[in-house]
C-alpha cells in the first residue's frame, strides 16, 4: 500500500512541475492543481494509513492503534487552500487573456509574433 501512495504522489508531483513549467496559463494552472493534490495525499499519508481504526487514543488504545488527526486536519486546510488559489489562478489568467489577447504566461506570444513580422517576398 505504501508503495501505490508514493508512486501516485511521485506522479502527481512530476506531472505538476512539467504542466507548471510550460508556457499557457492553463497547464500552469492544472500543474499547480496537481501539485496541491500531492502534497495534500503527501500529508494525508503521515498520519499513518490505517483502515477502521479511530482517529483519537481512548483508554485502551496504544500508540500503534490510531491514526493522528493532525494531517487530517491539515490536508483539509490545504484543501481550502488550494481551491483559493486555483480561482485566484484562474481569474488571473481570463483577466490577462483578455487584457493582453493570447494566454501566454510572458504575456508575449512568440509563435504568432514571428509569422507577423516576416515580410511576405
Amino acid at each position: 500500500m505504501e508503495w501505490l501512495i508514493s508512486l501516485a504522489i511521485g506522479v502527481l508531483t512530476a506531472t505538476g512541475v512539467y504542466l507548471t513549467l510550460r508556457a499557457r496559463t492553463f497547464p500552469v494552472v492544472l500543474g499547480l492543481t496537481l501539485l496541491a493534490y500531492a502534497v495534500n495525499i503527501f500529508l494525508f499519508a503521515m498520519g499513518r494509513l490505517t483502515v477502521g481504526l479511530p482517529a483519537v487514543i481512548d483508554k485502551t488504545a496504544t500508540a500503534a492503534q490510531y491514526s493522528d488527526p493532525l494531517p487530517q486536519a491539515l490536508v483539509l486546510t490545504a484543501i481550502v487552500i488550494a481551491f483559493g488559489m486555483t480561482a485566484f489562478l484562474i481569474v488571473l489568467a481570463l483577466k490577462a487573456r483578455g487584457e493582453l489577447g493570447n494566454d501566454h504566461v510572458d504575456g508575449l506570444d512568440t509563435e504568432s509574433d514571428n509569422y507577423s513580422n516576416k515580410e511576405v517576398k
